[in-house]
Parts: structure tokens; sequence; C-alpha cells
């Protein structure tokens, strides 16, 4: 019996694990598919200031805004909001003992990271979506140029 509960929905981008495999390195597989985590601390988006878009490293789907990025000293990037309601799935987890609950990639179902609630977060919205970095691929926003109009 699984710890996990998983969606019974089909994901918009779909591929066969060989696929998958054959996409992404081990090393995002691991996490991406097989709900793994990376090292605290050493995720290429840990400490980044960089104004964008986060979207998944699977399937390319937005997920999160920088503005909503906030310093929560936990290791990995921490948002208190997803970019829309539809554009993550919640599913609840049970391993390690612990109940949690896990955020995935609502296109193509890719494990992202956990979801937390409560007071002390200092958010707007109490929650800390703890994400991998290795699940993200940051969007950078374009910088505006001011000859483009005159």
């Amino acid at each position: 019996m699984s710890d996990k509960t998983t969606s019974s929905k089909p994901y918009a981008v779909q591929r066969s694990e060989q696929e998958w495999r054959e996409s992404l390195t081990p090393a995002e597989f691991k996490v991406l598919r097989q709900a793994g985590t990376e090292p605290a601390f050493r995720g290429e988006y840990t400490d980044t200031k960089t104004q964008g878009v986060y979207a998944c490293r699977a399937c390319g789907a937005e997920l999160f805004r920088s503005d909503t990025k906030f310093e929560s000293h936990c290791g990995w990037p921490s948002f208190y909001s997803p970019l829309a309601g539809d554009t993550v799935e919640y599913i609840e987890d049970r391993t390690f003992g612990m109940k949690r609950v896990e955020v995935r990639c609502a296109t193509c179902g890719s494990h992202l990271g956990h979801v937390f609630e409560g007071e002390g977060y200092d958010t707007p919205t109490d929650q800390r979506y703890c994400i991998n970095s290795i699940s993200l691929r940051l969007q950078p926003d374009e910088p505006s140029d001011p000859c483009a109009s005159a």
C-alpha cells in the first residue's frame, strides 16, 4: 500500500518512463518523476533574485512568479502562491511517517516539492511552497527597452 495518493486525472503532457529518462538528466528524473529531493542549499534557484517566471523543468508549464518567492531559509526556493490555482495539484503524502502535501505540476504530474501552511511564514497566504530548484527552470523577464517606444 502506497503512502501517496496518486492523481487519477490524465495529464496534458504524457510520456513513457523511457521518454522521461531520455528527456531528463538522472538527477532531474529522480526528483521530477520519482519524487526525490535535492540536497538543501545546493539548488541553483535557492538564492536567486532574478525577476521572471519559474516553469516546470519537465514540460515547461509556468508555475510560479518571482514576486511570490521569499527567503524562508529552509534550503530550497520558497514561494507563497502558485501562478494560478490550476497550475499545480496537491497530493496527500504520508511517506516517512509524516503527513504532508506534495505539490505536482498539473500539466505533466512531475514532483515539485511540498506546501506547508501555518502562521509564522509571514506571507500573504500563510503558506510556503518548498520547491526543488531542479524541478524548475527560470524564464527571466525581458528587460524593458526605453528606446523601443521612441
